[in-house]
């Protein structure tokens, strides 16, 4: 399923950690492995175009698995 999200990158979990995606709705994803680098920044605001994995689980379990198409960050 492709959707477009914006939102706040964060990152989460213990130890190594995962990175995620907070929507402006409140809504959580975590973004999959392989992201461009310059979108794993820390509280960078965002619009994500990706599909929704729902073949792949995690050990995070953090919300739906996103794997990023392309990103614009927002000012």
């Amino acid at each position: 399923m492709s959707i477009t999200v914006t939102g706040t990158v964060e990152r989460k979990g213990f130890g190594k950690g995962t990175w995620a995606l907070v929507a402006e709705n409140g809504d959580q994803y975590e973004i999959h492995a392989g992201a461009p680098k310059e979108l794993l920044q820390k509280g960078q605001k965002v619009t994500v175009k990706g599909e929704i994995r729902q073949d792949i689980m995690t050990i995070a379990m953090i919300g739906p698995v996103l794997e990023v198409q392309s990103f614009d960050a927002n000012e």
